[in-house]
């Protein structure tokens, strides 16, 4: 039975959760837990009381502390995607990013999340592989819609220039708000696609605006 009144000490009561919701409950407080107080703060405690379920639960879905990291960012990268219009598949550059405002003002730590663990591999390089691989699925996302657009393709080097600007905006929303200072922002990358796309002697899609 699920208690809905909080522990005398002020914890959040614990409750049985099933398997597929126990994973997603428990990866989604891992993200809550290191956006509020850094990779340190990061315990199967820790997880097991955002979730307001048990320590034990968290020790038999992940096992060890850096499994849980590393699902949990792989987690948070899937929703990014998910959410962000990164690779809407339609080849208009009207669609490219649409919602990325909304997305960071709808889960702020889900983003934090990913710029801390980023921080930390600094000083914890092991990290490194796994974000390096992680982050190809953000590079290989915005690639092939950059490729749908552009008749000759999209390089590496664009695609990480064109990331760069759309990261580096989440980052300032997330700090300093203005969502809409993203939009507008965006809007001018959106311009320079379409530059792009006319200098490539290539017609923007119909209904591309």
């Amino acid at each position: 039975m699920t208690e809905s009144a909080d522990t005398p000490d002020g914890r959040k009561p614990r409750r049985r959760m099933n398997y597929g919701e126990g994973r997603e409950a428990l990866l989604n407080a891992a993200v809550r837990v290191v956006a509020q107080g850094g990779l340190r703060k990061l315990t199967y405690r820790a997880v097991a009381q955002e979730a307001g379920t048990t320590h034990g639960l968290v020790v038999h879905h992940f096992g060890s502390r850096d499994a849980l990291i590393e699902e949990a960012l792989a987690h948070a990268i899937r929703t990014s995607l998910n959410t962000s219009a990164l690779e809407p598949g339609t080849g208009k550059v009207a669609d490219f990013s649409v919602g990325v405002s909304d997305m960071v003002t709808a889960d702020p730590d889900i983003q934090a999340f990913q710029y801390e663990l980023l921080l930390e591999s600094r000083r914890r390089p092991e990290l490194l592989p796994h974000l390096r691989a992680l982050y190809d699925e953000y590079f290989d996302a915005g690639g092939r819609e950059l490729a749908r657009m552009l008749p000759d393709g999209a390089g590496r080097p664009l695609t990480r220039l064109v990331f760069a600007a759309l990261d580096g905006l989440v980052l300032h929303q997330l700090v300093f708000g203005e969502p809409e200072t993203t939009d507008a922002a965006i809007e001018e990358l959106r311009g320079l696609l379409r530059l792009l796309v006319a200098a490539a002697g290539h017609d923007t899609p119909e209904g591309d605006v």
